[in-house]
């Protein structure tokens, strides 16, 4: 197995450490500046080893993800000056999942990590991977957005930032050992091991089907378990296995990169095997609308937590 990290050493709580709320106003340079974020700041953008502009104001962050629509400055600002405040009380907000050793073995691997937003102690987590077409991660956009909803929820939500341009196969490791350094350390995270969800957008969606359908361990990490639900954002995944979880599935109407039909072709197939999988179409809405805000798909994640509720509920 891999060298694990000393986690708890990593990095993260900056207590004595707060900045001013984000605003529309401020820019890329003044996020990059925020002294809490100062060990991963740059893992929050999108690209990996792509000079960022620092001048660009937060209201323009959309232009740095063209694989996605609807994005939303105040559901993004929201995040980060909710993640700034969680580190600001003490709160560790950010893990590496790869050792010292190992990111110097493989730099790609230094372009990792693992967000945090504590929900009640104790609760089932949930594990998200954004989209970006394994180009670039959205994180900004579909991944502390999303998990900021989940933790105001009650349920512990964590964001992998995964290795980009290097296809679904390094991506998806990456996010396999993010679930199985979740597992390992739920007492020290405070949230318990089973009853968790994965969730994933797009690209993301591929990665957390296929953890879905095959496991962990399928993709280099030491863990056997399985979820209580996936959670899928609009992807063209069409693979699938024999035994697969709950599946809960949305998109847009109008979504040229993930068609509904492709989406629907893979949810009648699990119904047919005997999986509980439910598709959300929403109309007047494309492809990486996220949280869906001023869309017909807003509040979509209210009804996907209820989901993994549901079948959470009925496996334990």
């Amino acid at each position: 197995m891999n060298e694990t990290p000393d986690c708890f050493r990593c990095a993260g709580s900056f207590s004595s450490l707060y900045a001013a709320p984000l605003t529309a106003q401020h820019t890329v340079g003044d996020l990059l500046a925020v002294p809490a974020f100062a060990p991963f700041a740059e893992r929050l953008l999108p690209w990996d080893g792509r000079p960022a502009d620092k001048t660009l104001p937060l209201s323009q962050l959309r232009w740095l993800m063209p694989y996605h629509s609807a994005v939303n400055t105040a559901d993004i600002l929201g995040a980060l000056n909710s993640l700034q405040q969680h580190a600001a009380q003490g709160q560790t907000v950010f893990y590496e999942l790869y050792s010292p050793q190992e990111r110097a073995a493989d730099p790609a691997k230094a372009h990792t990590g693992l967000f945090f937003y504590p929900g009640k102690t104790g609760a089932p987590f949930a594990l998200i991977a954004p989209g970006g077409g394994f180009q670039y991660v959205g994180t900004l956009h579909e991944g502390l957005p999303l998990a900021r909803r989940i933790a105001e929820a009650g349920y512990p939500a964590f964001v992998v930032k995964y290795r980009a341009g290097q296809g679904q196969q390094a991506a998806t490791q990456d996010m396999a050992r993010a679930l199985a350094f979740i597992r390992r350390h739920a007492r020290q995270l405070s949230v318990a091991a089973d009853g968790y969800s994965l969730w994933g957008a797009s690209a993301g969606a591929r990665m957390a089907a296929s953890l879905g359908s095959y496991g962990a361990s399928a993709f280099g990490a030491d863990d056997a378990s399985r979820p209580a639900a996936v959670i899928l954002q609009y992807t063209g995944h069409g693979d699938y296995s024999r035994r697969e979880p709950p599946t809960f599935a949305v998109v847009g109407e109008h979504d040229g990169i993930a068609p509904p039909a492709l989406m629907a072709q893979r949810i009648r197939a699990l119904q047919r095997q005997g999986t509980p999988a439910e598709l959300h179409r929403y109309p007047n809405t494309g492809h990486g609308f996220a949280l869906g805000s001023g869309t017909s798909a807003a509040g979509w994640e209210q009804a996907a937590i209820r989901f993994w509720q549901k079948h959470r509920s009925a496996a334990s």
